[in-house]
């Protein structure tokens, strides 16, 4: 989810790695984790890369009523966190889901990516530094506009 930023469109990239896993099971069959990993990193690639292409898909307004609060902050924060990521460039989104989210080592980041492993450190510290600079910015502006998380 975090790698397209929408759950629905998640679910749908899931079932197409899976089925390509599925299909390419003889090459897969070593390490089908990764292998699957790998085709959601490309899809999710793909993804941005044609949907200049696409008409855009505009999603429903929720129209129920009124909200649980014993779990906002942490859905207000996620929420955030989610935004940020989408402000990454993609190859840095893709390095900090696969390392922090997945919890793969540098290496395994670096084979899903199909870089080297000094290529995922520096987009991790990019990435890392990015996503401060964008939380604070969103905090700053929490602050000057009244509002609060």
């Amino acid at each position: 989810m975090l790698l397209v930023g929408d759950a629905t469109q998640a679910q749908d990239l899931l079932q197409v790695a899976l089925w390509r896993t599925a299909r390419r099971w003889a090459q897969a069959s070593d390490h089908p984790d990764a292998y699957v990993r790998k085709v959601l990193v490309n899809l999710a690639h793909d993804g941005r890369r044609l949907a200049s292409r696409r008409v855009t898909e505009s999603s429903l307004e929720d129209t129920a009523p009124g909200s649980v609060a014993d779990r906002a902050a942490s859905v207000v924060e996620r929420d955030a966190l989610v935004a940020a990521l989408r402000l990454l460039p993609a190859r840095q989104r893709a390095t900090l889901v696969l390392r922090f989210w997945d919890d793969l080592s540098v290496e395994e980041t670096a084979t899903a990516l199909g870089c080297a492993a000094g290529t995922v450190k520096s987009n991790t510290s990019k990435g890392l530094a990015g996503l401060r600079e964008i939380l604070a910015g969103q905090a700053k502006s929490d602050v000057e506009t009244g509002t609060v998380p």
